[in-house]
């Protein structure tokens, strides 16, 4: 399951994360967020151990979205060490966004 990030736990879990950590920027009257969900979920058992993949609710989390400058949802920001290292905005495919997760850990 994806782990829920938040304004409060952003610096211990991403910022001070010395591997890969994937954040899907979502919120729930997103139809498209809805689409990209179960393949975040997947993602997150897929990579467990390997990668941490989280979710932020930009509604509830506002001080994450807007440093990270999410203007669209959703948004997924791959990051490695602390630092954004990749990005993807709008629906994409299990496939794309593995691709990019294994681009990181290689």
């Amino acid at each position: 399951m994806a782990f829920e990030i938040t304004d409060a736990n952003f610096q211990k879990e991403v910022r001070e994360n010395s591997g890969v950590a994937v954040l899907d920027f979502w919120a729930e009257w997103c139809g498209p967020c809805r689409m990209i969900g179960p393949i975040v979920e997947n993602l997150a058992t897929e990579y467990e151990g390997k990668a941490l993949i989280g979710k932020v609710n930009v509604d509830d989390n506002p001080e994450v979205s807007v440093e990270f400058g999410v203007r669209s949802i959703p948004t997924i920001l791959i990051f490695k060490n602390g630092k954004v290292v990749d990005k993807q905005v709008g629906l994409t495919t299990h496939a794309a966004l593995a691709q990019k997760i294994e681009a990181q850990l290689a």
